[in-house]
């Protein structure tokens, strides 16, 4: 508007990068473009209409994380030379709105925010599924797992046997001193060598305590039946699962 106040109209649209005759209109418009309320109405008729409800709706209810793609595949199976593949932006435009307005709720989820030296985490990972064996015979095993909350600094070693305070403690410490120092907190899940898993009462046992105090980290766990709370990744950098 203000190269045209002193511009022709056909060198202020080319200087403000329009066409002459989106030019034209907003001379004659009373308010400027951007002022004006937009509205929606449908162009064409809905191509879904008919088969939404009936046909598409109940797959994503059985379904929600069906593609669109895979719906029109289905829908052109059914209804052969009614729906072309033209029509797919209009189906994913139908099958966001549904989910957004019907699909399954979604599980909120607040972001974890870590400091420099604040939180190590310590779990146990099982790994009889991958079979693993020795000169023939089957190397029963579970692997230790620290990682640094902030760095992602990890350490892993193999465990003979089971679930224990020794190995959480062998575990641990070793992780610490190649760490060459140790975090404020350290956290684990339920872990029946840190935790007495009581009913009535959930303590840190005698030993854990002692551990903890050693080397002056504050203990805290998990709520138990809160996946996402797991106290390490699912990803295991030496076993890959």
């Amino acid at each position: 508007m203000n190269i045209r106040k002193n511009k022709s109209q056909e060198l202020a649209a080319a200087k403000a990068g329009i066409s002459e005759r989106s030019a034209r209109r907003i001379d004659s418009a009373a308010a400027l473009p951007s002022q004006n309320p937009r509205r929606y109405w449908r162009s064409r008729a809905d191509p879904f209409v008919d088969v939404w409800d009936a046909e598409v709706v109940p797959l994503l209810k059985g379904a929600p994380k069906l593609m669109a793609i895979t719906l029109l595949r289905k829908l052109q199976g059914d209804h052969p030379e009614r729906f072309p593949d033209g029509m797919l932006r209009t189906l994913q435009r139908h099958v966001r709105q549904w989910r957004a307005l019907e699909g399954p709720s979604k599980e909120v989820f607040f972001p974890q925010e870590h400091t420099p030296g604040h939180r190590g985490l310590s779990d146990f990972t099982a790994m009889a599924e991958l079979c693993i064996t020795i000169a023939g015979a089957a190397f029963v095993h579970i692997l230790y797992h620290f990682v640094l909350a902030f760095s992602r600094w990890e350490h892993v070693e193999v465990v003979q046997g089971g679930e224990s305070f020794e190995a959480l403690s062998r575990g641990l410490q070793n992780a610490l001193w190649q760490a060459g120092g140790a975090p404020r907190e350290h956290r684990t899940d339920s872990l029946s060598a840190a935790f007495k898993n009581l009913a009535a009462e959930e303590d840190f046992t005698a030993r854990y305590t002692a551990l903890l105090d050693h080397y002056d980290m504050a203990g805290t766990r998990n709520n138990r039946g809160v996946s996402h709370e797991k106290a390490l990744y699912s990803y295991c950098t030496s076993c890959g699962t």
